[in-house]
């Protein structure tokens, strides 16, 4: 059977669109399986960054980030804690929290030492509106890094326009409203699983994962 012969089949079109739907699949696997480690690792290095940036620096010389578990607050699914420890001794946790904001959901990162005080908040991810609820990254502003040292006993958990202690933004009270009471539930959960957070309780561990990883 001769091309013209072949491409006149009427199997031929169906064929042909069939074997290059699974050649574009063969190479997207192909592309997705060479990459996988590589954006592993680098969501890995990112996460372990922004562990580091909410803590002082000294505070705990394990690996955070492979030092963590799962623990049960009663939500839709677990809470991931890192623990920070100082040669074995636990001194505080890491976790995410998350809030609606005005443009969608805000997820921060907050450790929280021994006693329930704040040790550093960051902005993992955000939908706010630029030059204005932007205001929370630390790249814009220095207004979440008021958060260290508070505790749910020393400061007014809302924003000053509801009489509380922590500024809003100029036209933008939504956002720094969504993050104090998000900050202040992060504090309420780990009042309340206090033990479990800092390994003193029955735990889940997890091998090394992050948010998104296969």
């Amino acid at each position: 059977m001769d091309f013209g012969t072949l491409k006149a089949h009427p199997l031929y079109q169906p064929v042909l669109l069939g074997a290059m739907a699974l050649l574009a699949s063969a190479s997207l696997a192909w592309a997705a399986n060479a990459t996988r480690d590589a954006i592993h690792e680098a969501e890995n290095r990112d996460l372990r960054d922004s562990l580091t940036q909410v803590l002082p620096e000294g505070f705990a010389n394990n690996d955070l980030l492979a030092d963590n578990a799962l623990i049960d607050v009663g939500a839709a699914t677990p809470l991931q804690v890192y623990r920070a420890r100082q040669d074995g001794a636990t001194r505080g946790a890491v976790f995410k929290v998350a809030g609606k904001g005005y443009g969608g959901e805000i997820i921060l990162l907050m450790a929280i030492d021994r006693a329930g005080r704040i040790l550093g908040v960051r902005v993992l991810k955000h939908t706010e509106t630029p030059g204005l609820g932007d205001k929370i990254e630390t790249a814009k502003s220095g207004w979440i890094e008021r958060f260290a040292g508070k505790a749910l006993e020393t400061a007014h958990w809302a924003v000053q326009k509801d009489g509380g202690d922590f500024d809003q933004f100029a036209g933008a009270t939504i956002t720094p409203r969504a993050v104090v009471k998000t900050v202040k539930d992060g504090l309420e959960t780990f009042a309340r699983h206090q033990a479990a957070i800092l390994g003193e309780a029955a735990e889940t561990p997890i091998a090394l994962k992050v948010e998104g990883a296969k």
